[in-house]
C-alpha cells in the first residue's frame, strides 16, 4: 500500500514539473549560467529592450525575440518568448527588428508595447 502511494505521489510530481517545463518552451537560456533573480529585478515594473523577432505564435499569444542585455532586470542577451496580445502583433513579422517594453511578473514577461 505504501509503495502504491509513493508511486502515485511521484507520478503527480513528475507530471506537474513536466507541465511547468512546457510553459517555458520558448525560452533559450544560452549564457545564463549562474544568473540569479535579485530583489531589484523582481521590483522592476517595466523594462525596455531591442531585438529581432524570431517567431510569432498566434495560438499561444507569444512572440519570441532574440534581444540584447536588459540591465533593468539584470538579464544577459538571450532568445525567449514573451506573452503578447493579438493587437500588438499587427504589422509585425518574423525577422523584424523591434523596440519593446515588457512587464515582469512572477517570472512571466508580458509585452506592454512593441514597435518596429
Amino acid at each position: 500500500m505504501k509503495l502504491t502511494l509513493i508511486a502515485v505521489a511521484s507520478t503527480v510530481a513528475v507530471l506537474s514539473l513536466s507541465a511547468h517545463a512546457e510553459d517555458m518552451s520558448g525560452m533559450k537560456m544560452d549564457g545564463m549560467e549562474g544568473m540569479q533573480m535579485t530583489q531589484e529585478s523582481k521590483q522592476a515594473p517595466v523594462a525596455n529592450a531591442e531585438g529581432t523577432i524570431k517567431a510569432i505564435d498566434t495560438t499561444k499569444h507569444t512572440v519570441t525575440i532574440s534581444h540584447g542585455a536588459v540591465p533593468a532586470v539584470q538579464w544577459p542577451p538571450m532568445t525567449m518568448a514573451f506573452s503578447v496580445t493579438e493587437n500588438q502583433l499587427t504589422g509585425l513579422a518574423t525577422g523584424d527588428r523591434v523596440s519593446f517594453s515588457f512587464l515582469l511578473e512572477g517570472g512571466r514577461a508580458t509585452i506592454v508595447s512593441i514597435k518596429k
